[in-house]
């Protein structure tokens, strides 16, 4: 069986609406039909109270004066009223002088009690029974109604009112309430929805954030959408001012070497290295850009650390001409992490080269860790200047370069930035601290 919705949900809110409405209207068509049935279809209380005020008088006449006071009220009361009436006693005989006639028998089939509804169906005028006040065993009054005590009849604009208005007003309140509800929040989304994309304003709807139900919910993901698209379009401004600002250098030296009049080897090589330079940092400020913005969702495997540390240092000693004797390595050959291999091994390259970088040239560097829960916890030091602690996060911003080296010199400032990327992606964690001396990069990843 489905679980009910959460107890703050839209759904029980539209419920209570509905019900609610529905209700209303049952309580409105009931109680206002049956003030309407009561005035149109019973009589009211000041003509039972004359009705019963005649058989009253009859009363009085039949203990004064027998038959012959009977009689004399009933004529009466027909010249009166100018009704037809008789009064009948337990066992329906006449109290009066004349006796009931057989016709007039006929019609007391259709004798109704004063308390009554009154059909609209009956043809001619009702019949009515009004028992004596004082000795309702002695006697009966059995009267036609008379034409001032008759009931206004229910008219077609009161059933309309009942029937039609009064629902369609409700009605109209509840859609106004379910659209206070629904509408005017998702409105309020749409135009700060279009504000932000139109200004790149902050996007705010407290109204509706601060709401516990779905539209709460959808107004708290919009507006955590806008700061992410936010930050990745500040992000992606930033990126594209700094590779602009990193590629003017080389740009310029491309100008001066046209102009130059030296050896054509000399400047061919020397605009092969510019050239190369730019590509380099073009690529790098893409991959980059590429993990940050649209980060893939990359395969992951067992990865030995101490093997993939042998080849790195071999490719490292190639390139460095560092002793392989100062590249030490502190992990158990069976240490497995479950990452990307490739990702893993560019990481693991950048961090690497950047202690080879910042290390003294007889310094050394090590790879160590330890198991901590589900995660290999290791790191990579150095013997190096370290970095000041408030520069431990710059460290792995692009461009970041603490000792303000031209590109191509002492690196594009990319690397670590790249590092912290490819790691994250796989679900890891990289960050700096400082020892003394020198700086570790500790990464975290799963173990296997």
């Amino acid at each position: 069986m489905k679980a009910l919705p959460p107890r703050y949900s839209l759904f029980w809110k539209l419920l209570g609406l509905t019900l609610g409405a529905c209700l209303l209207i049952v309580w409105l068509s009931w109680s206002w039909g049956r003030a309407m049935e009561i005035r149109g279809y019973h009589l009211e209380p000041a003509a039972r109270a004359a009705l019963r005020e005649q058989a009253a008088r009859v009363e009085r006449a039949w203990r004064s004066e027998g038959r012959l006071g009977v009689e004399r009220a009933l004529v009466r009361l027909r010249e009166r009223e100018g009704v037809w009436a008789i009064a009948l006693d337990p066992l329906f005989q006449s109290l009066s002088q004349t006796p009931l006639t057989r016709v007039e028998a006929e019609r007391l089939r259709g004798v109704r009690g004063v308390d009554w509804p009154l059909s609209a169906r009956t043809k001619g005028t009702p019949l009515l029974e009004v028992p004596f006040p004082e000795r309702p065993a002695e006697g009966r009054l059995i009267l036609e109604l008379p034409a001032r005590l008759k009931p206004d009849p229910v008219d077609l604009l009161s059933r309309l009112l009942s029937h039609g208005v009064l629902p369609l007003i409700v009605t109209l309140g509840l859609c106004a309430l379910l659209y206070r509800q629904l509408m005017v929040p998702l409105r309020r989304l749409r135009l700060q929805a279009l504000t932000a994309g139109a200004q790149g304003a902050a996007f705010a709807a407290p109204e509706i954030t601060r709401r516990r139900d779905e539209l709460g919910d959808l107004g708290r993901a919009f507006a955590g959408m806008a700061v992410q698209l936010q930050e990745q379009t500040r992000y992606q401004q930033r990126l594209l001012r700094d590779l602009s600002h990193e590629l003017r250098t080389p740009l310029s030296r491309l100008q001066v070497l046209c102009e130059s009049q030296d050896d054509a080897a000399a400047l061919r090589a020397r605009l092969a290295r510019e050239v190369q330079g730019m590509q380099q940092l073009v690529e790098l400020t893409l991959e980059l850009a590429w993990l940050d913005t649209e980060p893939p969702i990359l395969p992951r495997e067992p990865v030995a650390l101490a093997a993939l540390w042998e080849i790195l240092v071999e490719d490292a000693v190639f390139e460095s001409n560092w002793p392989r004797a100062r590249l030490h390595c502190g992990l158990a050959a069976d240490t497995t992490v479950l990452a990307n291999l490739t990702a893993l091994s560019r990481a693991l390259e950048n961090l690497l080269r950047n202690a080879i970088r910042h290390s003294p040239a007889d310094g050394h560097i090590l790879l160590d860790g330890r198991r901590e829960g589900p995660d290999w916890l290791f790191w990579l030091e150095d013997q190096g200047p370290g970095v000041p602690a408030a520069e431990l996060e710059f460290i792995f911003e692009p461009f970041s370069r603490l000792n303000g080296a031209r590109p191509g010199g002492d690196g594009f400032g990319l690397g670590l930035s790249i590092a912290r990327s490819a790691i994250r992606v796989q679900g890891g964690e990289l960050y700096a601290e400082n020892r003394h001396p020198g700086l570790r990069l500790t990464l975290r990843l799963p173990a296997v």
